[in-house]
């Protein structure tokens, strides 16, 4: 359902009225009793929030497998040393 935006004629009053297409304008200010008339809006427009939809929606394909490599490199184990391996070789440091 749109929002409309009216104006009255008598106090200069101006509102908006969430309501159906097929509603009756509204005639009467809510302020004064006065005659009221519709006033065309720009309208809300298209809002986008974020960092932008191009950037995941419309990437080239060299773009998407070089992210899949980066994905699939993720889930790989790193080579780690263990905590005994390390404990070992910092005392053969020390003994130097």
């Amino acid at each position: 359902m749109p929002t409309y935006e009216y104006q009255c004629d008598s106090c200069g009053y101006e509102f908006e009225e969430f309501q159906s297409i097929s509603d009756p304008p509204v005639t009467i200010c809510p302020e004064c009793k006065g005659r009221t008339k519709r006033v065309i809006s720009g309208g809300a427009g298209l809002i986008f929030k974020g960092s932008g939809f191009y950037i995941t929606d419309y990437r080239n394909s060299q773009y998407k497998k070089d992210a899949s490599k980066d994905s699939s490199a993720i889930g790989k184990p790193s080579e780690k040393k263990s905590s005994s391996d390390s404990a070992t070789s910092s005392k053969a440091a020390n003994k130097d």
